[in-house]
């Protein structure tokens, strides 16, 4: 499911118009990405968790020719899923395909 169609499912849940959906949509993601610029964790219970970490440097290699490279740290994005989203995935409680 892309953007778009998330957007026509919404609106056809709750009997709202797609530009509506799509506004609340996009700031809902544009409040997200902004809590975890900050390093805020998002909790959305029973979804699942957003956070951000920070990853350690470390020594990669290259495939191709095998040679060491440095991998800088920086900072990662992290989701993890919530317990009624992963009985759904599992076939517990949401419909399957």
């Amino acid at each position: 499911m892309n953007k778009a169609e998330l957007i026509e499912a919404v609106a056809k849940s709750t009997k709202s118009t797609k530009a509506s959906v799509e506004g609340t949509l996009n700031a809902l993601i544009v409040a997200i990405q902004a809590s975890l610029v900050k390093g805020n964790n998002v909790q959305l219970i029973g979804f699942g968790t957003f956070a951000v970490e920070q990853r350690a440097a470390r020594i990669g290699r290259n495939p191709a020719t095998g040679k060491e490279l440095k991998i800088p740290a920086k900072r990662v994005t992290k989701f993890k899923v919530g317990s009624k989203l992963k009985e759904a995935v599992a076939g517990k409680g949401g419909k399957k395909k």
